[in-house]
């Protein structure tokens, strides 16, 4: 029998960018949540490790074994092979952290297998800012460059949300590099549903002006009256936040059918 995980995508209810770092990255604040929903794996003991990729978004992986699942397998030691089949159905370069929720649902694949290393968030970290957060996939603060973990009082599992990308790829270092480098303040302090509803997301600027089309989808989100609608990550995927499930199923069938979406729920 093979053995699944679901590679939950990841959204950040708040993101506060604080300063430009001398190595380069940014210190962060961030509020993470994840969807249950996502890319699927599935994997069976091999003699080496491979990876198929299956789904929508299959062909933009155009090297399977350079890819974060395969260098998630090279990260971590193992007693047997694991031949993995990743079926791709979020964006890629869209602020949901696809690539680093498939790294995390790996982790969490060896893990059920064979238990982690103890220095396992230093392999996730290495393999990239969000991959720690997505070995988790549950809702947290995240801090320096999202590598950092502290708890918060997770007032917001099971909210209807939905997920609208325009499909538009959109890589995270120019939206990074277009941010005008001010600091507006710190993360709010409280549950998570007050952190989400007064916090902000500093790339959501720079995001629009180098793909303006991301203004029209949060415009067109906004219209369905969700209690909150942002950009996730660095875009160019919106969420909108619902009260109801059948609220956020009347939004999904608003969305212009050229758009990708998702509908789930908060974990």
């Amino acid at each position: 029998m093979p053995i699944t995980e679901t590679a939950y995508a990841k959204i950040n209810l708040a993101l506060h960018v604080r300063r430009r770092r001398k190595d380069g990255y940014h210190e962060l604040e961030t509020l993470f949540a994840f969807v249950v929903a996502g890319d699927e794996l599935s994997a069976v003991p091999a003699a080496q490790d491979s990876v198929t990729t299956l789904g929508e978004f299959a062909g933009v992986l155009d090297n399977p074994f350079d890819n974060l699942v395969a260098r998630a397998l090279n990260a971590l030691p193992r007693p047997q092979g694991l031949a993995v089949t990743l079926e791709k159905n979020l964006p890629v370069a869209a602020g949901l952290g696809g690539g680093s929720a498939d790294a995390g649902a790996m982790f969490r694949m060896v893990e059920a297998l064979h238990g982690l290393p103890d220095d396992w968030p230093e392999r996730a970290a290495k393999l990239g800012a969000d991959v720690p957060a997505c070995v988790l996939s549950r809702t947290h603060i995240g801090l320096g460059t999202g590598t950092e973990q502290l708890d918060v009082e997770d007032d917001l599992a099971g909210t209807p949300v939905l997920l609208v990308n325009p499909r538009v790829p959109l890589s995270t270092g120019p939206v990074f590099k277009a941010w005008d480098g001010m600091d507006r303040g710190a993360l709010p302090s409280g549950p998570a549903s007050q952190i989400a509803r007064e916090g902000r997301n500093d790339l959501e600027v720079p995001a629009i002006s180098l793909c303006p089309v991301i203004a029209d989808v949060l415009a067109a989100l906004q219209a369905t009256n969700p209690w909150l609608a942002r950009m996730s990550g660095s875009g160019a995927t919106c969420f909108a936040l619902y009260d109801t499930p059948e609220a956020r199923d009347a939004a999904l069938a608003a969305m212009p059918r050229e758009w990708w979406t998702m509908a789930g729920r908060l974990r």
